[in-house]
């Protein structure tokens, strides 16, 4: 693994900034369900493999993080609960906004676009836990 560290000081610190901002945006979307956990989380994952070998093995080591990691890394695959999960809280959040919170028609329907687009993405995504029929 030390091999993926980048020879660069600087740039093993800039991965290391964008790690740790992708983390910080994964962790609120946690808690904020319009905002993508998994892909900030696979993004932090993939900075800290070229910053910081200690902070990426913490982060494959974390309880919540690290099998949607170890899952992406080995399978290229997303669990397929966590899938829905997602796709649920963030079309529950876009709706939301989009009928109470959003004016502007023209922002209503780029909300729904990228709703409906980043649903897709992550809804094509495989999951090894279920099967295709």
């Amino acid at each position: 693994m030390s091999d993926r560290l980048h020879s660069s000081r600087t740039v093993r610190a800039l991965f290391i900034v964008l790690g740790v901002i992708a983390l910080g945006l994964g962790i609120a979307g946690v808690v904020l369900p319009v905002l993508p956990t998994t892909p900030f989380v696979l993004l932090a994952a993939a900075c800290f493999a070229r910053g910081s070998l200690r902070f990426h093995d913490w982060l494959l080591a974390h309880p919540l993080f690290g099998p949607i990691i170890v899952e992406w890394n080995e399978y290229g695959s997303i669990p397929w609960r966590t899938k829905i999960v997602a796709i649920v809280l963030m079309s529950t959040t876009l709706t939301v906004s989009i009928v109470f919170f959003v004016e502007p028609r023209w922002l209503q329907l780029a909300l729904a676009l990228f709703g409906v687009a980043l649903a897709t993405w992550l809804y094509r995504v495989p999951s090894r836990d279920r099967h295709e029929e």
